[in-house]
């Protein structure tokens, strides 16, 4: 994971992962890549047990897109596409509810980079950050997309906070606030 918060960008999250397990674990370690990516498509889905989902996400998601919003999964780029595809479906959605969805495939950057918004979300969309909605949990990782412009909303209902952070110097509130945020949208 470190490897791949230090990336310069040259390299995707993906080839940093593996350079840096490979010398890490051994070169025999670039064999077991169909094992890994084996149990992503397999043995992960025991994980969903852990998790839970709340019913509000999914509406959330539906409603901007039924306003004419472009809606990106900007999630932190610790898991493969089949991972990332997997949560996205436990979630009640679907790959194909997302213009963009970062994973460690197609990024080159990781939260709190700064050129992850930058360049793995903000120019792959084509948009600037003004006309951006980030909304996150965790304080660090997703409120620092503000410092480029974009709105931020901070969920709280499981938020990651930073010491000393104070939580009525941004926009946040649980599930049924980001709904009602969404609900006084305009459409595009």
């Amino acid at each position: 994971m470190k490897a791949m918060q230090q990336n310069n960008g040259v390299q995707t999250n993906e080839e940093v992962f593996w350079r840096a397990f490979i010398a890490l674990a051994g070169e025999k370690a670039a064999d077991h890549r169909a094992d890994f990516d084996a149990f992503y498509q397999n043995e992960f889905s025991v994980a969903k047990k852990a998790t839970a989902c709340h019913p509000l996400a999914a509406r959330c998601v539906r409603l901007l897109r039924e306003k004419g919003y472009r809606v990106a999964l900007a999630t932190n780029l610790l898991f493969p596409q089949a991972a990332t595809w997997a949560r996205i479906e436990w979630a009640g959605l679907s790959p194909s509810d997302f213009a963009l969805i970062t994973t460690y495939e197609n990024s080159r950057h990781c939260k709190p980079n700064l050129d992850y918004y930058r360049k793995d979300v903000l120019e792959k969309l084509g948009v600037m950050p003004e006309d951006c909605l980030m909304v996150g949990n965790d304080v660090k990782e997703d409120l620092c997309a503000e410092v480029l412009g974009m709105q931020v909303f901070l969920l709280t209902e499981t938020p990651i906070l930073t010491d000393g952070f104070l939580l009525n110097s941004c926009e946040h509130g649980d599930f049924q606030a980001l709904w009602e945020k969404i609900q006084r949208l305009e459409a595009k």
